[in-house]
């Protein structure tokens, strides 16, 4: 039992979070620096400097930030300015306001909503790399092709 040397094989497993948990910042909050989740985060309160979420954020009526935004999806009901990355949807609702450079791959605003940004619109465009569906390189091709040049002659490199 207590001071026992037994040599145990044992497995350790760390608790993931649940695919349903949500993080929230309540309203009257206020944080300064960098944040980084992987569940839902919920924001009534106000975030200065970066939040990097793997899953939704949401900043409520009473929220705001102020700063950079990489996330998959997210909705906006109260204020944000800086920049915002959305893999996938980004909506913002009628008593939002936004504003600076937004890259999302689909977005939608509803009428009302304070809407002042640049905005690029691309599949892939938060996480900086644009998918292009008429070119795909194997591993294999990429070998081939590299030691290639005009003409089709292969080159030789000592």
């Amino acid at each position: 039992m207590f001071g026992s040397n037994k040599n145990t094989d044992e497995v350790k497993t760390t608790p993931s979070a649940p695919s349903n948990a949500l993080n929230a910042l309540a309203k009257g909050t206020v944080v300064e620096g960098s944040i980084r989740c992987d569940s839902d985060l919920r924001v009534d309160g106000t975030i200065k400097g970066k939040l990097n979420c793997q899953a939704k954020v949401i900043i409520g009526p009473t929220g705001a930030v102020e700063g950079e935004i990489k996330c998959q999806n997210a909705v906006i009901e109260g204020r944000f300015k800086g920049n915002l990355h959305v893999s996938e949807l980004l909506n913002v609702r009628e008593t939002a306001e936004v504003d600076g450079e937004i890259s999302t791959n689909k977005l939608l605003v509803q009428s009302g909503a304070r809407f002042n940004v640049s905005c690029k619109m691309e599949v892939g465009a938060a996480n900086g790399a644009v998918k292009n569906f008429d070119t795909k390189t194997t591993s294999t091709d990429a070998a081939t092709t590299a030691g290639k040049v005009a003409g089709g002659k292969e080159e030789v490199r000592n």
